[in-house]
């Protein structure tokens, strides 16, 4: 008896330090990551040419910004970004490059992973290399 009473005390004491948690969360104290564009349109770039370009972002929260991670999709595509916490109210930018050096479509990806209240965003470049 005393060991289900026991247990009974413990799973009130963890449902209600989870709801504590998500009641904090859900009072808007995270990092939001809010982009200005999710997608880049390069068009028609020539062999060779300027394939850079950036995401701008803000922390429209109320936390620090911290982005933990910043991967393409394949190593045609090289992101960087600050490792520096963003303040809320803050704005950064992510740049990618591209390598504008074979011929053919481009439709990649670039995957963000931060601490903000959508732990992942995905930004997308699309476009055509042409031959000079």
């Amino acid at each position: 008896m005393k060991r289900f009473i026991s247990t009974l005390v413990l799973m009130f004491v963890f449902v209600f330090g989870v709801n504590a948690q998500t009641d904090k969360n859900a009072q808007g104290t995270q990092a939001e990551i809010t982009f200005e564009k999710l997608e880049h349109d390069y068009g028609e770039v020539p062999q060779k040419g300027n394939g850079v370009t950036e995401f701008k972002y803000t922390n429209t929260g109320k936390a620090p910004l911290i982005i933990s991670k910043v991967r393409s999709s394949c190593g045609c595509t090289v992101p960087k970004w600050s490792k520096e916490p963003l303040m809320p109210g803050q704005s950064a930018s992510i740049t990618v490059k591209y390598n504008t050096n074979n011929v053919g479509p481009i439709n990649k990806s670039v995957t963000v992973e931060s601490n903000a209240k959508t732990p992942r965003v995905i930004l997308k470049i699309k476009g055509k290399v042409v031959k000079n």
